[in-house]
This record gives structure tokens, C-alpha cells and sequence, in this order.
């Protein structure tokens, strides 16, 4: 019988029981942008000594343990980025998770490498990894997302190369690794299910590093992000073949 999740609550502060980290399996992946979710979650697991393990029942690496004082489970799918929801809705529907209680790590070509944003539900900009976590939470969009810029390659026709084929330079992987290293504050309140004080110190530090960030970099500006979002959706970026 399959279990129907529980709708989203928008009002009450609800805390993270799942994050997961969307990529492509293989070596031939492991270091390609589509990647960087995947790459997140991984050193959140290193960094607070959670061990991933293969459940081939989630089709997907997860671990549980604690983060400040938060009881919760990291993921990774071992599918495909375009079946990343049959491994997601999985877990969130064996452990009768709200959608408000996860958090989703991917790729973003609306950002600039360096830039990291959360949202809290909405659309997919063409990420087809989203569509399907989507798909299979019962076609809600609440789920809660940690976006992590990229670049666009500047053709639609580019996209797929530009995410899964290309091996970004060590510059730009260092600049993307030290954005995604959240202070405390931020992660705290995130983990939390605070999300205005979250976005608040997240969003500010891109301007002005507040808590960390020993070796950030300067991002594009708001305005600039918001002409390349623009110009993303108009491309519809994620491409269409499978894995991307």
C-alpha cells in the first residue's frame, strides 16, 4: 500500500530530517559539475563523521547522525540524475517525512560558481533531477533546496557537455567548495527550519563574509544573478538527455 506524505506546513518551523545530494554515479562523473549536490553532502557526512553506506532497498548511500544537536539522515542517490526521485521519495515515504523536512543539494547554472542560495519550494528551472524528486513526492514542490552555482556554459546546445563531460578547472571547484562551507550560523538555523535567519546570513555573507569563509571569493552581484537567471530560464538549461 503506498503511504501518501504528509502535506507541507508553512507556518510552524519545521526541523530537517533528510538531506540529500543529487549527482550521476561513476568515476567518470565523480568531478563533473552536475556533481557538486552529491559532492556537498559528502563532505557534510565527513565533516560530522556520519558514514554513508550502500542500502540497496533507497538505491542510495545514507547514513544518519547527529548535527548540532540535530537527529537526521544524509543521502545520496546511486541513480541517475534523472531518477534521483525514485531514491528520495523512497526514503521519505518509509520514514513518513513531510515534505517541509527535506533539504535537496544540486547544481545550478542560474549562479555563478561561488554563489549558493536557499529556496523553499517552487519551480525546477529545468533541473530534471528536481523534476523527478518532485514527481515521486506525490507532485509536491515544498521540499527545501540548497542551489549551488555553477556557471552556464551560454548555449542550451552546451549544457549537457558543460555539466556532465567537462571537469571543471581546480580554481573553480575550490571556489565552489568554499561557498558551500556554511557557517554555523546558517547551517544551524537551517537545520532548524529557520529559514529567514538562514537565507538572511546566508544571502548577506555573499556580500560581506560574516561567521567563515576563509578563502571566498567576491560573487557576481544581485543584479548580475538575477540577468543570468533570467537568462537561464529562457534557455531551459538542464537539457533533456538522460542523466542530466
Amino acid at each position: 500500500m503506498t503511504r501518501t506524505l504528509r502535506p507541507t506546513n508553512s507556518v510552524i518551523a519545521t526541523a530537517l530530517k533528510l538531506i540529500a545530494g543529487l549527482g550521476n554515479p561513476g568515476p567518470q562523473y565523480a568531478r563533473t559539475r552536475h556533481n557538486v549536490g552529491a559532492d556537498w553532502v559528502r563532505e557534510l557526512a565527513e565533516e560530522f563523521q556520519i558514514p554513508l553506506a550502500l542500502d540497496s532497498k533507497f538505491k542510495a548511500e545514507i547514513g544518519r547522525g547527529s548535527i548540532h544537536g540535530h537527529d537526521l539522515r544524509l543521502m545520496i542517490p546511486i541513480t541517475f540524475m534523472n531518477n534521483s526521485g525514485d531514491a528520495i521519495g523512497a526514503v521519505a515515504q518509509f520514514y513518513k517525512l513531510d515534505v517541509a523536512e527535506l533539504l535537496i543539494a544540486h547544481d545550478e547554472v542560474a549562479f555563478a560558481p561561488g554563489v549558493v542560495k536557499l529556496k523553499n519550494g517552487g519551480g525546477e528551472n529545468g533541473h530534471n533531477g528536481l523534476r523527478s524528486v518532485r514527481a515521486r513526492l506525490a507532485n509536491q514542490d515544498g521540499y527545501n533546496r540548497l542551489r549551488i552555482g555553477v556557471g552556464h556554459p551560454g548555449n542550451k546546445s552546451q549544457v549537457n557537455h558543460y555539466l556532465t563531460q567537462q571537469t571543471p578547472p581546480q580554481e573553480e571547484r575550490d571556489t565552489v567548495a568554499a561557498a558551500g562551507r556554511l557557517s554555523q550560523t546558517v547551517l544551524g538555523a537551517m537545520l532548524a527550519g529557520e529559514w529567514q535567519i538562514a537565507m538572511t546570513a546566508l544571502h548577506t555573507s555573499e556580500k560581506a563574509p560574516v561567521d567563515k569563509a576563509p578563502v571566498d571569493k567576491a560573487p557576481a552581484s544581485p543584479a548580475n544573478d538575477e540577468a543570468a537567471a533570467g537568462q537561464t530560464q529562457a534557455n531551459d538549461s538542464s537539457g533533456e538527455q538522460d542523466g542530466i
